[in-house]
């Protein structure tokens, strides 16, 4: 296979400009989200000197997702997607507006940061079901898994970037010039949206409240493809999410060097932008259901391997490897979603996906703090990684049309 078509298609760049605007707005505004994300951590940190308030920083961003993610998506599938995420994106920008004006004035208590930070949170649990829709409705079919590519490398690109640009700027202007930068980053990203068509459902809308919402579950209850897509990703983050045995494997293993801290999570990240960033082959393939499992079980036994590793040098590889699976694995659950959930039912299955890949690690970080907390930091890895390893087999079995490339909208 030619290089040219291993590396990340960019195909959707050149056919339309209306993507093109929509993903460099999109990705200023992660670059600010990511900047803002440590400024919070940050901020509450000085503010309080208490890890259960940072925990609590993880909790007020999650919690608003998963009370009001489905019905988001149930209106999301109600109205014009176009308008409702201009809206989300006003929101966003005008709870960063307050976190600045309230770094600029430091006069709100850490509770009312908090407040402002699920306030925030809201508004992306309606921005993210509406904006779910976007990429299949621009683009063709077989464009759609290099449109998601694209988004992956500049959102992981970001998750790089944005947390070392936010310590800088802490450092050299201050709390509320962070807060700042998040608030106009959201300009762009109106900006990015603005000159979309307009994108009302297709086929029969919704029905309100309650209803839609058990619509949209009995459809994910229904469908096996997308269900076990979901499944799978639930069960690699809850199982086998790491990020919170990080300092504990450090100390056991490493000595405590917070130089190799923090290369832990800069390997996974690296991982994942060296995978988009050569998924031309994946996207091309079309079978995004066989390269999840695939993905999910590697970045299993990659996470089990790094539990038993004393080399500091193959601990890292192992991260990196982790990170490139994790990255196809949920660049093809996502093209799965997207491709095949009938338009008319995609925000709310949208907003179940947001859910568990908001859930999803915080759940996972939680089990394994508690399974260390009860053996060791290598213990809670290696069981991580074999439990998931056996979840995809599980869904595997019970899910043959992923494994063999089932037709769209296969049950």
């Amino acid at each position: 296979m030619s290089l040219s078509r291993t590396l990340i298609d960019v195909r959707p760049l050149r056919t339309s400009p209306v993507f093109r605007r929509l993903l460099i707005g999109r990705t200023v505004s992660v670059l600010g989200s990511f900047m803002t994300m440590v400024t919070v951590m940050y901020q509450v940190w000085e503010m309080t000197h208490s890890a259960a308030w940072s925990g609590a920083v993880g909790l007020a961003q999650a919690l608003p997702l998963v009370c009001f993610g489905l019905f988001a998506g149930a209106w999301v599938d109600r109205g014009d997607r176009r308008r409702i995420y201009l809206a989300a994106t006003v929101g966003q920008a005008l709870f960063s507006l307050l976190l600045a004006v309230q770094g600029f004035t430091g006069q709100v208590p850490v509770g009312g940061v908090l407040a402002l930070v699920a306030a925030q949170s809201a508004c992306a649990a309606v921005g993210g079901p509406a904006a779910g829709v976007f990429v299949p409705r621009l683009l063709p079919r077989e464009q759609v898994a290099s449109g998601l590519a694209l988004y992956q490398v500049t959102a992981q690109s970001m998750m790089l970037v944005g947390p070392a640009l936010g310590g800088l700027m802490l450092g050299w202007f201050g709390i509320g010039v962070c807060y700042l930068v998040d608030a106009l980053s959201f300009l762009i990203a109106f900006y990015g949206a603005f000159g979309l068509p307009a994108l009302p459902p297709e086929g029969e809308p919704s029905r309100a409240g309650l209803h839609g919402v058990l619509d949209g579950l009995r459809f994910l209850a229904g469908h096996r493809v997308v269900r076990g897509a979901l499944v799978t990703d639930l069960a690699a983050t809850v199982l086998s999410m790491p990020v919170s045995l990080f300092p504990l494997i450090n100390e056991e293993r490493f000595g405590g060097d917070p130089r190799t801290l923090g290369l832990f999570q800069s390997s996974v990240a690296i991982g994942g932008v060296l995978a988009s960033a050569f998924s031309g082959a994946v996207t091309r393939r079309g079978r995004p259901g066989l390269v999840m499992l695939c993905g999910a079980a590697v970045w299993g036994a990659a996470l089990a391997a790094f539990g038993v590793m004393s080399s500091p040098w193959v601990g890292l590889g192992l991260l990196t490897l982790a990170g490139a699976a994790d990255a196809l694995s949920v660049l093809s659950r996502t093209t799965i979603v997207q491709t095949r959930t009938p338009d008319a039912l995609l925000g709310r299955v949208t907003a179940a996906e947001q859910i568990v890949g908001q859930a999803g690690p915080h759940l996972g970080n939680m089990r394994a703090g508690l399974v260390a907390g009860a053996t060791s930091g290598a213990t809670a890895l290696v069981t991580g990684g074999l439990l998931c390893l056996l979840a995809v087999v599980w869904v595997a079995s019970g899910t043959p049309e992923l494994r063999e490339g089932a037709p769209p909208g296969h049950m």
